[in-house]
């Protein structure tokens, strides 16, 4: 008997392992070093402002260091502009911020500075969609791409912004790639295939080129 409940706890903290492994794999993990929080009011400060973000969970501040962390579901792609945004509305200053997304992608105030170099181009161009789950898939799928430093998909406008390196990832190959998992562009029409496999709620009204 002794063996036989052994095995169902085995079972049982497996089971509750791999539950908590998949919530984390659906969550973003949020860096900030922030300046002038001197008190434990200063954190609970950051700490209300930031909880308008719906979704916004496992917060952590280190008052001594200034370190703020938070995870957040990552089909709401939060941008790091936004987050930088909000230190400074709660009154504070952002310094160096991380924002390690569930699939891998890390994005730094480094990247992004240097994105806007001499060597990355910002473009913006026409990708189809509906909703949050959309946006997650048309950016990850670009952020997978080589020379491609940021990209930010606006849901009303329905236009994506990037900063890439010319010389090795071209708009086309941007383009193609979005098409391959069913999301239309300007310039063309994924094929009937790929937009059949997108989940019903991201099944945007198609427009005839």
């Amino acid at each position: 008997m002794k063996t036989i409940n052994k095995t169902i706890c085995l079972i049982l903290m497996m089971v509750m392992g791999m539950s908590l492994q998949a919530q984390n794999n659906n969550r973003d993990l949020v860096e900030v070093q922030v300046d002038g929080l001197g008190c434990p009011f200063c954190a609970y400060g950051l700490e209300k402002k930031f909880k308008e973000f719906k979704g916004i969970d496992d917060i952590a501040i280190d008052i001594e260091t200034g370190d703020f962390s938070f995870t957040y579901p990552t089909e709401k792609t939060i941008s790091m502009k936004a987050v930088l945004d909000q230190v400074i509305r709660a009154g504070y200053t952002p310094n160096e911020a991380k924002i390690t997304r569930a699939n891998g992608a890390v994005v730094t105030t480094k990247s992004v500075e240097e994105s806007k170099t001499i060597d990355m181009e910002e473009v913006s161009f026409y990708v189809n969609g509906t909703c949050g789950m959309c946006k997650s898939r048309i950016e990850k799928t670009l952020l997978g791409l080589d020379g491609l430093a940021v990209a930010e998909w606006d849901k009303e406008k329905k236009e994506v912004t990037v900063f890439h390196d010319p010389k090795r990832l071209s708009v086309e190959q941007m383009q193609q790639s979005l098409l391959a998992v069913g999301h239309d562009t300007d310039d063309d029409m994924a094929t009937d295939k790929a937009y059949k496999n997108l989940p019903p709620c991201c099944k945007y009204k198609r427009e005839v080129k």
